[in-house]
């Protein structure tokens, strides 16, 4: 099976138990990650705003809490089981009508060039077969100035913290994690794409190199978690 398949498939079956198991991988903190994000991806302005990779909604909703009235977000997802869990928890968050979800692949995406002010992905393009791919439709769909805000899950480059977040994510966090949903493997998976992803040097050459400009980077909580800003042209 190609690995966008096994993606999908392995999703799909962990989507009930992921939203909590996904607090559990970020030790609680994503929540403030997000909120981060959401001063680079929302300005007060009607904004067409893609959130790609966007799973269970999490950052989707957040997004259509804070962006101005009449904007209108788009949620993307490979995995129709985690997208099923969107709308009923953006009608509790009293969003649903500023959401739209469409089942995409992030490096193939289904809109037409110049659509979105802003592209955001939060802790998915690790996932992405090709993120040079994925990266270069991120632009394509932007708006002359629009910006993408890519949040992801990284490793402490402090040798004490490398050495606690190695005992937490390979060896406690995928005990935890198969105990809840049923899929060990799953949840040795996640942390093992995390090592992979590329450096944050490497990653922001990679979207230098996709065409994005003003490209930047910032780090949180000691360097669990990063998170990239590029433009596009004007």
């Amino acid at each position: 099976m190609p690995k966008k398949e096994r993606i999908q498939e392995m999703f799909d079956g962990i989507a009930p138990s992921y939203d909590r198991l996904n607090h559990l991988m970020s030790l609680n903190v994503d929540r403030l990650w997000r909120r981060y994000a959401l001063k680079e991806i929302v300005d007060g302005s009607v904004q067409q705003i893609l959130d790609v990779a966007c799973g269970t909604g999490d950052s989707t909703i957040a997004i259509a809490k804070a962006a101005g009235p009449g904007s209108r977000v788009i949620g993307a997802d490979i995995s129709e089981g985690m997208m099923a869990l969107v709308m009923e928890k953006a009608a509790h968050e009293g969003v649903h009508d500023r959401i739209r979800l469409k089942v995409a692949d992030g490096e193939n995406l289904p809109f037409p060039e110049d659509a979105f002010h802003r592209v955001t992905c939060a802790f998915g393009i690790r996932n992405f077969e090709h993120k040079e791919q994925g990266l270069k439709e991120f632009l394509r769909v932007l708006k002359p100035s629009g910006k993408a805000v890519i949040l992801e899950l990284s490793v402490p480059r402090n040798k004490v913290l490398r050495r606690l977040y190695d005992l937490y994510f390979l060896h406690i966090l995928p005990w935890v994690g198969g105990k809840v949903s049923g899929d060990k493997a799953a949840y040795r998976y996640l942390p093992a794409s995390v090592h992979a992803f590329p450096a944050p040097e490497v990653f922001c050459a990679m979207m230098r190199e996709a065409g994005f400009r003003d490209v930047r980077c910032r780090s949180f909580t000691f360097g669990l978690c990063r998170m990239f800003v590029g433009r596009k042209n004007s």
